[in-house]
């Protein structure tokens, strides 16, 4: 399987700070926001990853990214020259995925809670159909919906209903067999004149091969796209790491863990960033 990062795409909900700088490469505490999406996918073990982004944003995307070997990876990146919805990533990125099954995460989206590699595992292992996630939120009015029976079968989705058929909303990730691209090419634009991400899913509801996995009580799951949930996102990340002392997305530890780069490989990242706090926490790993 395969990644792809859509970034940028909704940078003007921070504007005029997105007028300053790419929104995914803002720091959510101590740590560029793409990096929190890569780490999802990296955690899915997936190595082959595609970022999408604007024609301003993505030539900072690559210096800060580079071409993913020093982790163990492979990046690749595509303009995307208007935001016309998010199923259109799996067109731009066709040739990338070459008849893979493809995982999609938005770029402003973070997730962190116990089991969670478990399920990204899982989801990733997928042959036929599509998996999605449900997080449990007081009002889901905002959101799209899934509703599902008990064993993980979708029943419907929609977007932002008035009456809501359950309390999940659907966050920002997705993964997809290998005939996504060709579902996504076939779709058509919505009212507002975009490729929803939510008709893409019903393609597989519609085949009866859409699965959703349930985010528990107590999982996180923020997505960054105002400033409001920037800031939270950054206290959030700053307490975790202070009391447990553990890192979120530190992605040269994940692909240390997932024995895509050597223990030397590991402390010449560090090194190169021992006079932070971030760099000083990768050589302690080999400790």
């Amino acid at each position: 399987m395969k990644g792809i990062i859509l970034a940028g795409g909704s940078a003007t909900r921070l504007y005029p700070l997105s007028k300053a700088i790419s929104k995914q490469i803002m720091p959510v505490y101590d740590k560029p926001m793409i990096y929190y999406p890569l780490s999802t996918l990296m955690l899915a073990g997936i190595k082959e990853v595609l970022i999408i982004s604007t024609p301003r944003d993505l030539p900072m995307f690559k210096e800060l990214l580079g071409s993913g070997e020093d982790l163990g990876m492979t990046f690749e990146y595509i303009v995307q020259e208007t935001p016309n919805g998010l199923a259109q990533a799996f067109v731009l990125g066709e040739k990338f995925l070459d008849g893979q099954a493809g995982c999609l995460i938005l770029g402003d989206n973070m997730f962190y809670g116990q089991g969670f590699s478990r399920m990204l595992r899982e989801a990733a292992a997928i042959q036929e159909g599509a998996c999605i996630f449900g997080y449990y939120v007081k009002d889901p009015r905002a959101y799209g919906v899934v509703e599902f029976d008990a064993n993980g079968n979708v029943l419907s989705l929609e977007e932002k209903p008035e009456n809501p058929k359950s309390n999940y909303a659907v966050p920002g990730l997705y993964f997809y067999d290998k005939t996504v691209s060709q579902k996504a090419r076939d779709l058509k634009p919505s009212a507002r004149g975009e490729y929803e991400i939510t008709d893409l899913n019903k393609c597989y509801l519609a085949e009866g091969k859409l699965k959703v996995q349930l985010f528990g009580r107590g999982f996180a799951w923020l997505d960054t796209g105002n400033c409001d949930s920037l800031l939270e996102a950054g206290n959030y990340v700053e307490t975790i790491q202070n009391r447990q002392g553990f890192y979120i997305s530190c992605i040269e530890e994940i692909a240390w863990r997932n024995k895509w780069i050597t223990d030397q490989e590991l402390c010449n990242l560090g090194k190169k960033l021992d006079k932070t706090a971030y760099g000083r926490y990768i050589l302690s790993l080999l400790d």
